[in-house]
């Protein structure tokens, strides 16, 4: 009869019975559960050089050096440093010429017997690719969503295997490395939300469509990039911060999404200087944006978050659909206040009851959960297509049974106005700047920033590589 074997076992046998692979375990905090599994499938003598975990903080210091965070990068980092030049060391003039050595090291924090706390692990793998090579790394960081101790620690343990066996069978294939890290845990229990990998076995590889990688196939609803492009941790960055977020495909972004960030940031104010931490200024691109011509493309991301960083934006992109699953994403990193700022007809349709038909509250539990975040809405004004009328926040006009509600929100402050003249009222989109781009037309330039029509003309964004003279080299677009 043949024996059915945990797939996570079979992973760690695999790596004990390969001779190549040889390297050191280093775990910290709840983070103990890694190298266990080597050892119960049998054949860890020839896998395991050491294993250790500095549970106690002077100890961790004493050997790692004093941190600042036990669970943060830059422990992981210096645990990595630490464990890996000790076993090339100690092991390479005699075990390096048929030997790739690695070092595992882990930090996490796990749900403390008074709960309450944040529960979260670093992990990260320094491995040679091919014997005597240059070192190359994963680091990774994850929320854990069990509600015991145990089940937190039983993840990150399978999470620890899935990673090593990853880095040594799909380094050559990092979005499949991803796809495996959850394989016999589930995304319910784990959140991966923060990757980068460096290093000869990455040669090539860009970190940012690594990040939107876990965006898309779920690992985490959405992936903060820094106003320079860089992926940022979203607990850490926005942790106690105030933010703005516009939400739009910024195809290219305009001068209206950057005139509307604007007057929200002069509506929103610094806030209670005592209380709340600084204000980020965050452009949300959605993964439906993205797929807004097909299949979302690396070549056109890399546009976007190029552009709005020429701007000086941050860029949020997510899979996160309602407005109150954003905000309650938000309130998930700690953040102090939030200003959503949109469009008035986009307030309008947040106003259709039909978008809320899964939930069983309706358009009252949507609200309910969005507002209660210490969330407002701004909303610039648009003209009515017909008449052309000026419309506000303040004169939308909705359904009959749901005007109370609106008015409830105005009262209250929830749902803000943002102020403009009339003649400077600007209502085109990025949809109709794009169709400018790709046919040629050079009136797409009064339309856009300065320092985004250079980046546009320089690199042929969206078609847009154009002449000194302006005259189009090509008019085919580039998604």
């Amino acid at each position: 009869m043949q024996r059915s074997i945990d797939p996570t076992a079979e992973r760690a046998l695999a790596i004990n019975i390969d001779a190549s692979i040889y390297g050191t375990f280093a775990e910290i905090g709840a983070g103990q559960e890694v190298a266990r599994w080597f050892f119960t499938v049998g054949g860890a003598a020839g896998t395991v050089a050491k294993s250790m975990s500095a549970y106690d903080m002077t100890v961790s210091d004493a050997i790692y050096g004093k941190a600042p965070r036990y669970v943060s990068r830059e422990r992981v980092e210096e645990m990595l440093d630490h464990e890996f030049a000790l076993l090339r060391e100690r092991l390479d003039a005699t075990r390096g010429a048929t030997t790739k050595f690695f070092a595992f090291a882990d930090t996490a924090s796990a749900l403390s017997y008074a709960g309450g706390n944040e529960c979260h692990a670093w992990l990260g793998v320094r491995f040679q690719h091919a014997f005597r090579a240059e070192p190359s790394d994963v680091i990774l960081h994850c929320r854990m969503l069990d509600s015991t101790n145990t089940r937190q620690q039983e993840a990150i343990g399978r999470l620890g295997v899935n990673l090593l066996h990853a880095v040594f069978q799909l380094h050559s294939k990092p979005k499949g490395m991803l796809e495996v890290l959850l394989d016999e845990i589930g995304r319910d229990r784990l959140e991966i939300d923060w990757v980068t990998v460096r290093g000869p076995a990455f040669a090539g590889v860009d970190n940012r469509l690594l990040g939107v990688h876990l965006v898309r196939i779920d690992l985490t609803p959405a992936l903060l990039f820094d106003s320079d492009g860089t992926p940022l941790l979203a607990s850490e960055k926005l942790r106690r911060a105030s933010v703005l977020v516009e939400r739009g495909r910024f195809a290219p972004v305009t001068k209206l999404n950057l005139e509307m960030m604007t007057l929200a940031r002069a509506a929103f104010g610094e806030g209670d200087p005592g209380r709340d931490g600084p204000v980020h200024e965050i452009m949300e691109i959605t993964m439906n944006n993205l797929r807004d011509r097909g299949q979302a493309e690396d070549e056109d991301f890399l546009a976007r978050v190029d552009l709005l960083s020429a701007a000086g934006k941050m860029v949020l992109v997510s899979d996160i659909g309602a407005f109150h699953d954003l905000g309650e994403y938000l309130a998930a990193r700690r953040v102090q206040r939030t200003g959503l700022v949109l469009g008035v007809p986009l307030l309008r349709e947040l106003f259709t009851e039909s978008h809320y038909r899964k939930l069983p509250g309706g358009i009252l539990e949507a609200f309910g959960r969005l507002f209660t975040h210490s969330v407002r809405l701004y909303a610039y004004p648009t003209r009515d297509p017909i008449d052309g009328h000026v419309i506000t926040a303040d004169t939308l006009q909705v359904a009959p049974h749901l005007r109370h509600l609106l008015d409830h929100l105005r009262v209250n402050g929830l749902i803000q106005p943002l102020p403009c003249e009339e003649a400077s009222l600007r209502t085109y989109s990025s949809d109709e700047v794009r169709a400018r781009i790709c046919s040629g037309d050079p009136s797409w330039k009064e339309l856009v920033a300065p320092e985004v029509v250079a980046l546009i003309e320089q690199h042929g964004y969206f078609g847009g590589h154009c002449d000194v003279g302006d005259t189009p080299a090509h008019l085919t677009p580039r998604r």
